[in-house]
C-alpha cells in the first residue's frame, strides 16, 4: 500500500471520523467539507486513480456505490437527494492519490460540481 493520508486513516496512523467501514472499504467525513454532508468512501485496495481501475476492480467500485446509497438512505439524505463524485488526476480535481468516492449532501447542490 502507498503512503497517502487516505492509507494512513486505514492504518489508524492519524484520526478521522470514521462513519462507516468493512473489510473492503472506509468512509469518513471530509475534514474540508464543500457540503452540509461531505463523506469520503475509500477502497482499501490500492487504486491510485480511475484509469488505474481495472476489470477485476467492478465489485470494489460498485461496493462504493453501494456503501455511499446505504449512508445516504441512513442518514435521511436519500430523499432530497446527494451527489456522488469521483475525481481523477490533477485537472479533475484529485488531490489524494488513492481513488475515493465524494458524498455531497445536505443542500441545494449546483450544477457543475459546486455546492
Amino acid at each position: 500500500m502507498t503512503d497517502t493520508i487516505f492509507h494512513k486513516i486505514i492504518r489508524r496512523e492519524i484520526p478521522a471520523d470514521i462513519v462507516y467501514e468493512d473489510d473492503h472499504l472506509i468512509a469518513f467525513r471530509d475534514i474540508a467539507p464543500q457540503a452540509p454532508v461531505h463523506v469520503l468512501f475509500v477502497p482499501k485496495t490500492d487504486i491510485a486513480t480511475l484509469n488505474d481501475v481495472r476489470s477485476d476492480h467492478a465489485v470494489i467500485i460498485g461496493r462504493l456505490a453501494v456503501a455511499a446509497a446505504g449512508y445516504a438512505k441512513a442518514q435521511g439524505l436519500a430523499e432530497d437527494g446527494y451527489r456522488l463524485v469521483m475525481n481523477c488526476n490533477e485537472y479533475g480535481g484529485q488531490t489524494v492519490f488513492q481513488l475515493h468516492l465524494h458524498l455531497l449532501a445536505g443542500a441545494q447542490l449546483g450544477h457543475f460540481g459546486t455546492p
